[in-house]
């Protein structure tokens, strides 16, 4: 992905999520210069990868393929350990109509996927292979907003405003703005997240984005923290 993308993808998250009343904290809006200046009193943001998470799965084509990401809480793995500290994490996502976010499972992370606002959010799900490798033409078991749901393996399920769905581990899934009804805001409520290692997609994709720096970058994604941020 080109910076300037990623710029202009930064800019118009910020207007829909101000457009809908839900703001993001005031370190998502550090420049590059200002991370410079952060000392440990930050090593929360870096380690635990709050923050700006954006990404077109290596397709090249955001629009079709892609999600858009902030880390708004989240714990260390090794919290889950000693079970002190924050345990859970939150996100909010922006889905565009018809923009798909590749079949995948978690290994050790059940979230809960909330449409907040805006459009219709589109699901899809299958149990996994033993060996996760592999859909399962098998019933899906879910709860919805506390009730026992079952679906067939791959029925598209909907998710109107104010509706969420429980995907437990292994539990492959993709998602999509409905066509016709507007971007979607999405809330992801979960245990602990860690993106380097708890995700198993379908097909291989590229996780995080190559980036073309054709401009310098307006805010910092959680891959650039490293490159800025002084204090490892």
């Amino acid at each position: 992905m080109k910076r300037s993308e990623i710029n202009q993808i930064m800019h118009d998250a910020t207007a829909f999520l101000n457009a809908n009343r839900f703001f993001l904290p005031p370190f998502a809006f550090w420049t590059p210069e200002q991370w410079q200046t952060k000392g440990p009193e930050v090593a929360e943001i870096v380690q635990n990868q709050l923050g700006w998470d954006i990404t077109d799965f290596g397709s090249g084509t955001f629009s079709q393929t892609g999600l858009f990401m902030f880390t708004l809480r989240n714990g260390h793995l090794d919290n889950l350990k000693t079970l002190q500290g924050k345990l859970y994490a939150e996100k909010v996502l922006i889905v565009r109509e018809n923009q798909v976010t590749p079949y995948h499972f978690h290994f050790q992370k059940m979230e809960d996927i909330i449409n907040r606002g805006g459009g219709e959010l589109l699901l899809q799900c299958y149990n996994a292979s033993l060996d996760g490798t592999a859909l399962e033409d098998t019933e899906v078991t879910v709860s919805m907003d506390g009730v026992v749901r079952h679906f067939a393996a791959g029925e598209t399920i909907v998710l109107q405003h104010g509706e969420s769905i429980s995907l437990p581990t292994r539990l492959y899934h993709k998602f999509w703005g409905a066509p016709g009804k507007g971007t979607v805001l999405v809330g992801e409520v979960s245990r602990i997240n860690d993106d380097n290692v708890d995700n198993c997609f379908l097909e291989e994709v590229g996780r995080f984005p190559e980036i073309e720096e054709d401009e310098p970058p307006t805010y910092l994604l959680v891959g650039d923290y490293a490159q800025y941020y002084g204090v490892q």
